[in-house]
């Protein structure tokens, strides 16, 4: 399995490559690459629209040199994947797509905690696609500065995101919340012990489907 980095920081795809392996528990190989080109962070639609042009070769690359049973791509809003699922004879699965249907399964009403403001719109978007709209009860998102700050100070982070979720099942209903965004790895797997409501990591999440795929 190759987990594609959308964005160019290594020290991302090494935090998220370790979670997939860790997730898949040795039944797969993990392999991790990062985009050769474009941000360091996707916070906006411009830079999610730039990024999957990249994943798309990352994704072409790895599968013409083999050894390439799936594909993951390692962003909350799934650049490329469905233009891979087009261009591939593997399986391919998005952070984004795998944690709404897993947090949404049964019918279970869902929230979303991110750091991105501007990626709201495109999140929703995502939702409605995958025809979840009726069992969506809305993003939160986490005070306290952009995701370029909160990312440089985990414990900041996490207080924030807890605060995010809180406010998803307080205020909204939610039974469910998704932590949105692959580089909050991390703080979602903190977030599952600091929660009573049920968190779903979008990397756990994502090789779960990846694993089922390969399995039949």
């Amino acid at each position: 399995m190759v987990l594609i980095n959308p964005n160019t920081s290594t020290a991302t795809t090494a935090m998220m490559t370790a979670l997939a392996r860790r997730a898949l528990g040795g039944a797969f190989p993990v392999r991790g690459v990062t985009v050769t080109r474009g941000p360091r962070m996707l916070t906006d639609p411009a830079a999610l629209a730039a990024a999957a042009p990249e994943v798309v070769a990352a994704g072409l690359r790895a599968t013409a040199a083999g050894h390439c049973a799936a594909l993951l791509v390692g962003a909350f809003g799934d650049p490329g994947a469905e233009l891979l699922r087009a261009a591939t004879d593997v399986p391919v699965m998005g952070l984004g797509e795998a944690a709404l249907r897993e947090a949404s399964a049964g019918g279970t009403p869902f929230g979303i905690a991110t750091t991105t403001p501007l990626l709201a719109d495109a999140i929703a978007a995502r939702v409605a696609d995958l025809g979840l709209a009726d069992r969506y009860t809305g993003l939160r998102l986490t005070a306290g500065g952009g995701p370029e700050h909160l990312s440089a100070r985990p414990e900041l982070l996490l207080d924030a995101l807890e605060r995010a979720v809180r406010a998803c099942v307080d205020r909204d209903g939610a039974r469910a919340v998704v932590i949105g965004g692959g580089p909050l790895g991390d703080a979602a797997e903190e977030l599952r012990t600091r929660c009573a409501v049920r968190i779903v990591a979008p990397i756990p999440a994502a090789c779960g489907a990846l694993a089922r795929a390969l399995r039949r």
